[in-house]
């Protein structure tokens, strides 16, 4: 006897290089959710599945600025199957991880094998087209800074390394009225084995997007500090509207960048080319940041890690500057 389906597709909201994200609704409560479908046919994309799952598995429901995880499905063949830290050792996913990481076939991986997350519904879309359909705000600016200061900082105290912060990856929800952001795609997270301090953990595979990338992470030598650059990226850019065209997608991105004649120069590439360089913050217009809000970001974006704020001096410096009252006008 076959059982109903548990969810319903509505329509395609995002595509990427790894996956695809639906609107879906539960057909018993009618509520609705996001599903997130990863093909598993290659290794690499097992290992961005699998390192989303127990990034997002671990933190289950603790902060309101990360994304929830509602339940992870394992799809095999015709078989779906939920998986959760139960099923770390079970038969099925320790053959999934061993075939696909391994780049081994068998029978029962030749047909169709998907992961599905089922997370949370954004109903504001990405920060970066929010932000880009309204006027500039200093009111707003404040408070997405002020939750993803803490996003960062939560996710950091619990041992995460995100890895590949930008605007498409910070999710907005209005389900309480004002706009609340949620720090969402963690495939190419890192979650740190061991208590300590997190910053004392070093990794060394490049990863994320170019115009977000801090200086070492162009060497292959980073730490958590490599998120924070990031944030300060996004920050600079949500201040002023600094974007960038993506020469992929053609869509308008946030982020600040150094302009080389017609080339547009990614900032940690450029630091890491001239470390001595003097970011002009703020670049289009003086009234567009208080003199504590430029501090924050030289800060945030210093060429030596160890002289860059780490997540927890960001959440707490983040509270005590001024933004400033004044609205901001948009340069066209």
């Amino acid at each position: 006897m076959a059982t109903e389906a548990k969810y319903s597709i509505i329509r395609e909201v995002g595509r990427g290089n790894y996956g695809v994200v639906y609107e879906a609704i539960v057909n018993q409560t009618r509520s609705k959710v996001a599903v997130k479908r990863m093909h598993c046919n290659v290794p690499e994309n097992v290992e961005l599945a699998l390192q989303e799952f127990w990034a997002l598995q671990s933190i289950q429901r603790q902060h309101e600025n990360v994304i929830q995880l509602e339940e992870c499905i394992l799809q095999n063949g015709q078989v779906f199957q939920p998986i959760s830290h139960q099923y770390r050792k079970s038969n099925s996913h320790l053959l999934l991880i061993e075939t696909c990481l391994k780049g081994r076939r068998c029978m029962a991986l030749q047909s169709a094998c998907f992961l599905y997350f089922v997370m949370e519904f954004c109903d504001g879309g990405n920060m970066n087209e929010y932000l880009l359909s309204r006027s500039p705000d200093a009111q707003l600016n404040s408070s997405f800074m002020r939750q993803l200061s803490s996003a960062v900082a939560f996710l950091h105290r619990n041992q995460i390394v995100h890895r590949d912060l930008k605007s498409d990856n910070i999710l907005i929800s209005h389900h309480r009225g004002s706009p609340i952001v949620k720090v969402a795609d963690f495939g190419l997270s890192k979650v740190c084995q061991g208590k300590g301090n997190v910053n004392e953990h070093c990794f060394s595979s490049a990863c994320g997007s170019n115009f977000y990338m801090a200086p070492e992470v162009w060497e292959c030598h980073y730490t958590a500090k490599a998120d924070i650059f990031a944030l300060g990226v996004i920050f600079w850019a949500m201040v002023e509207r600094i974007t960038f065209r993506d020469g992929d997608t053609g869509k308008e991105l946030l982020g600040t960048y150094i302009r080389q004649g017609k080339q547009f120069i990614p900032l940690g590439e450029a630091l890491l080319e001239n470390p001595t360089m003097k970011l002009q913050i703020p670049l289009k217009n003086k009234a567009s940041m208080s003199p504590g809000l430029c501090k924050l970001l030289h800060d945030m974006l210093a060429f030596n890690p160890k002289e860059r704020l780490d997540a927890f001096q960001l959440e707490d410096r983040i509270r005590h500057i001024s933004y400033g009252r004044k609205r901001q006008r948009s340069v066209s």
